[in-house]
């Protein structure tokens, strides 16, 4: 067999690392093509390296020098900037893994879906700031979007056992987070660095207080809207303590079919990386008799109001999922750089929602529009509450 060429748009990222680790363990079935980050350049040269590159791009321009000295000698060509991460498309991989955090990563996701190949989605950012223009542009260049979150890669699983249509209803569970047992006078009081500590997973920054605040689950909603249309009626949240069982599919017999594994994001990669075939991982196997329950419970919107924002965006459509979306980056960095207050995050996605004028979603560009106005009234927002 011909081994399958890949390329990884956020390489130096947990997910990149994780994915990188897998292909480094049977490196002969795999080319690959292009590796990107966004600063780090000592760890994209040393991973382009690594696994034989043919090119390595850092997003940002003044770091180009350093790529391009940490790679002289090996004939990996280095570039640099927004227009080298989507020109790097064009390399044509038959298997792209999009793993850029945050908004920066649509452009270039956007332009791999448009290779007509195989794109691995792990930026849910990008299909929820923009999941109409990335969907239509799915079904135009006939490309294969597999979800990498590992919610909807247990629902693209479960799937297998019966069409879409049978569907009666999706369930993604979430871990609840570290503050899943706080009061909302408890989560007032958090310091990032409590935040940054998830009970199960091992994630990147950004992402880890987005499941403190149970954001990740909202984002995670609007992803499920997009890529299994069953209705946002037919999509449901359970909080799921020990992060064993990762999604589950009820179909209208009331059989349900749920995919369980540890916490591991290489279990997710992996099966996006075989597909349609299975691989094998250096995960560990699932052991229920030493776990020993598996507990549930409802989500609380009073005390996590990212939830109700999430649905409510979806209800709203057009723009207000891309302005949720920008909303929370820019208060998720405040609190990080330790400007605003935990429960300050919420409150400034949902006062941004509530001024801001929504429009249709035709183009990227309008996505770009949107997401920008939404960033400067979170900015000003911010700027209100720390004076």
């Amino acid at each position: 067999m011909a081994p399958r060429s890949v390329s990884i748009f956020g390489a130096t990222g947990s997910v990149g690392q994780s994915t990188l680790d897998l292909i480094g363990r049977d490196p002969e079935r795999y080319d690959v093509f292009a590796l990107t980050a966004g600063r780090d350049v000592e760890k994209l040269a040393a991973a382009a390296i690594q696994h034989r590159a043919r090119l390595a791009v850092v997003a940002d321009e003044n770091c180009y020098a350093d790529l391009k000295a940490a790679l002289a000698g090996t004939g990996i060509e280095a570039a640099a900037g927004a227009a080298a991460l989507v020109d790097a498309t064009d390399l044509g991989a038959d298997w792209t893994m999009a793993s850029i955090v945050g908004c920066a990563g649509l452009a270039p996701t956007l332009a791999a879906i448009r290779q007509g190949r195989t794109v691995a989605l792990a930026n849910k950012e990008a299909l929820v700031s923009a999941g109409s223009v990335m969907m239509s542009a799915v079904s135009n260049s006939g490309a294969t979007l597999l979800p990498v979150d590992s919610e909807h890669n247990a629902i693209f699983q479960c799937l297998a056992s019966g069409g879409i249509e049978a569907v009666s209803r999706i369930t993604l569970t979430a871990s609840g987070g570290p503050f899943r047992t706080f009061s909302r006078e408890e989560m007032a009081r958090v310091k990032p660095a409590q935040a940054l500590k998830h009970p199960n997973w091992s994630m990147g920054r950004k992402i880890s207080i987005d499941s403190a605040t149970m954001m990740n689950k909202g984002l995670e909603l609007i992803e499920a809207w997009h890529l299994f249309p069953v209705g946002l009626e037919r999509l449901s949240i359970l909080v799921h303590p020990q992060s064993v069982i990762h999604s589950m599919v009820e179909y209208r017999d009331r059989s349900t079919i749920a995919q369980l594994g540890c916490p591991d994001m290489r279990v997710p990669i992996a099966s996006a990386l075989a597909w349609p075939e299975r691989m094998e991982t250096p995960c560990q196997p699932l052991d229920l008799v030493s776990i020993g329950r598996l507990d549930f419970e409802a989500p609380d919107e009073v005390r996590f109001p990212a939830l109700r924002l999430a649905r409510e965006a979806i209800l709203a459509g057009g723009s207000a999922p891309a302005v949720l979306n920008a909303a929370n980056e820019v208060a998720v960095e405040a609190f990080l750089d330790g400007r605003i207050g935990f429960l300050d995050i919420g409150r400034i996605v949902e006062d941004v929602l509530a001024r801001i004028d929504m429009a249709p979603v035709a183009s990227i560009d309008d996505v770009w529009a949107i997401d920008m106005s939404a960033r400067q009234l979170a900015e000003r927002l911010t700027a209100e509450l720390i004076n």
